[in-house]
């Protein structure tokens, strides 16, 4: 998850063609940069485990049960070498890529796995070590975000970019692929700010709090969290939800990356250095 600053805080886009005269500027603090890594190893691990735990009962459902006799609203399966993949009862096929692929029956086959042969007890302590590692670097993260000003200077939308033609307007450039240019990069535009104050502050919180509902142990000791998700059954299927709003952000993040100039964007995110796009030419 890429973060973008200038002087020290924030920063946007760029493209490919960097003119040798156009600045270079320190747009990514350490922090930040610690951070980024951490939190990308764990959310990868994390849905990969994941998805090796899911495979264990490829069903979800809503209520406070669920079990195989149960109705489930999403269902990842397969009858024999044709995998499907079941929505609120509409099914479609999925051979190759869910429920069967790789000669294998599971919902998500080993290639996206860990591990990559079939271990419940394995996945566990991959999914449950990174938990606690997400979770300790996202508290430290979010003191920084407090005491550095960054989340009230940076992240923040303003009044301007609150206002429904500003964002129409920034969404209608990134469709165009139009990216910031010149000293609007030194800034994140709206999308951005609502993308990582989606991540810090939906994302992270309800990933980790339906986690701790699923666990027999932390249910007990807190029934109230099972009550606020609606029973184990609905926590495990907004946990699911929220894993796959990671997956949807991951792949966005990264095709931003490509498209808005990937050298540059890994410098800027490994070394903290950014060379700043030249103004388009209107």
């Amino acid at each position: 998850m890429a973060t973008k600053f200038a002087d020290g805080e924030a920063g946007g886009t760029t493209t490919n063609a960097q003119a040798d005269d156009s600045p270079l500027i320190y747009r990514t603090k350490l922090p930040v940069r610690i951070w980024h890594w951490i939190n990308a190893w764990s959310i990868f691990v994390m849905l990969m485990s994941g998805m090796m735990i899911f495979n264990a009962h490829p069903q979800l459902y809503w209520g406070q049960y669920g079990a195989n006799l149960d109705h489930p609203w999403l269902v990842i399966g397969n009858r024999g070498t044709s995998g499907f993949l079941s929505v609120a009862g509409i099914e479609i096929p999925t051979t190759g890529f869910l429920g069967y692929a790789q000669n294998t029956a599971n919902a998500f086959p080993p290639l996206v796995t860990i591990p990559s042969s079939y271990s419940l007890a394995g996945a566990r302590q991959w999914h449950f070590f990174f938990a606690w590692v997400l979770l300790i670097s996202a508290t430290l993260f979010m003191i920084y975000n407090i005491v550095s000003g960054h989340l009230w200077r940076d992240l923040a939308l303003n009044r301007e970019e609150r206002s429904i033609r500003h964002l129409w307007h920034d969404i209608k450039d990134h469709a165009r692929l139009r990216f910031p240019t010149g000293d609007a990069a030194r800034a994140y535009n709206p999308l951005q700010k609502i993308a990582y104050l989606g991540v810090l502050f939906v994302l992270i919180p309800v990933v980790i709090l339906t986690g701790c509902t699923m666990s027999p142990t932390l249910n007990a000791a807190f029934p109230w969290l099972a009550e606020m998700f609606g029973g184990r059954p609905s926590a495990r299927s907004i946990h699911f939800l929220c894993a796959a709003g990671f997956a949807a952000f991951i792949v966005v993040h990264l095709l931003a990356v490509l498209l808005a100039g990937p050298l540059n964007e890994l410098r800027s995110i490994i070394t903290g250095w950014y060379r700043l796009p030249k103004e388009r030419v209107k």
